[in-house]
């Protein structure tokens, strides 16, 4: 099925007939599939393939290689590569706001049911302190995952774990995961909780191995989570491939905010094999900002360092402890919206 249509133009052509974008299977990674399935690259002149990748960190280091032309990165990613953390620098950018919010804060069935939470208090306040009087009562130090390192689910993660006077650092570990790991590792008694973006919060409660406790949304309403990311270099060599990008996207957006049936119809070409196949079996259509669980897809799209700030101060504690400090010229250059504008007001190759 394809819904953008376009005729050949002369002006701006994109420099890359081809090219592959990476994806870790989420919701958020929505509007990169809607584009390709909808015909929405097609109509920018583009024929993109998109890559499965179950780990954050092999999609980072792919970008990285070249491996990958660009791909669905978590919103602190961009900032992370940049700064060489985790592995050698690599100046990259979020050339677009793909998501904002959609992430779920969850526990296995057995520690939800022990916390006694208040009811007078907000949801995450309340978990977090219920989750404090077990430790106190002598509670095993509970296993809980994030994505990523440099993840707003870590980030996350230690915000909800402090509003309960809990040190993340002593009285819980942390551990790393890929998204469609948890719920199996939640099941198997591997981890005792998790923060993760949209559909395997919902579907370890479909599952009835783990309970909902909070949302990022809660916490942080409307924060950018993924991002379009490229490396500078591949911006520099291709402006006009990343303008046609990003008004493809831009199209996909739009299309499922209006579009009757939309959200059914993205439903479907998310469940297909090659992208979240069976785990979003349990949503009958795509739930986009439905409940503070689930992700805003066609809001906020343009990137802008104000917009990023309270992640990068969120952030600071983790660079500190390794010796690093950010400076607001590397945030202001990785998250700039000068790519994106470019391409709004750029004459397309492609006239509708």
């Amino acid at each position: 099925m394809s819904i953008g249509k376009a005729t050949q133009a002369s002006t701006s052509a994109p420099e890359l007939a081809g090219l592959t974008l990476g994806f870790v299977p989420l919701l958020d990674a929505a509007l990169l599939i809607i584009a390709r399935e909808g015909g929405f690259f097609s109509a920018q002149g583009l024929d993109v393939s998109l890559s499965r990748e179950n780990a954050w960190s092999t999609l980072r280091d792919k970008v990285a290689a070249g491996l990958l032309d660009g791909a669905h990165m978590l919103a602190p990613m961009p900032l992370a590569m940049s700064l060489g953390l985790s592995r050698a620098p690599c100046e990259t950018l979020a050339a677009m706001v793909l998501g904002r919010q959609g992430n779920t804060l969850v526990l296995s069935q057995r520690l939800a049911n022990a916390l006694d939470v208040r009811s007078d208090l907000p949801r995450p306040q309340g978990s977090a302190l219920a989750l404090r009087d077990c430790l106190t009562r002598g509670l095993a130090k509970p296993r809980l995952a994030m994505v990523y390192p440099y993840s707003c689910q870590h980030l996350l993660l230690r915000e909800w774990l402090s509003l309960g006077a809990i040190d993340s650092d002593s009285e819980v570990e942390l551990v790393a995961l890929p998204p469609p790991r948890m719920v199996d590792a939640l099941r198997e008694g591997e981890i005792d909780g998790f923060c993760v973006g949209e559909p395997w919060g919902s579907q370890a409660e479909f599952r009835q191995v783990g309970k909902v406790i909070a949302s990022g949304a809660d916490m942080m309403p409307g924060h950018p989570e993924k991002v379009l990311g490229v490396t500078a270099s591949w911006a520099r060599r291709y402006p006009h491939t990343l303008a046609a990008l990003i008004r493809a996207l831009r199209a996909a957006a739009s299309w499922l905010d209006s579009a009757a049936g939309a959200r059914r119809q993205a439903l479907e070409w998310l469940s297909l094999p090659p992208y979240l196949d069976e785990a979003v079996a349990h949503l009958d259509e795509l739930p986009v900002g439905c409940a503070p669980g689930y992700p805003l897809l066609s809001e906020g799209l343009r990137p802008h360092p104000s917009d990023f700030y309270g992640m990068a101060e969120r952030l600071q504690p983790l660079l500190m402890a390794r010796g690093r400090e950010l400076d607001d010229v590397t945030l202001e250059t990785c998250y700039s919206s000068v790519h994106h504008d470019e391409a709004l007001h750029q004459p397309s190759a492609i006239t509708p």
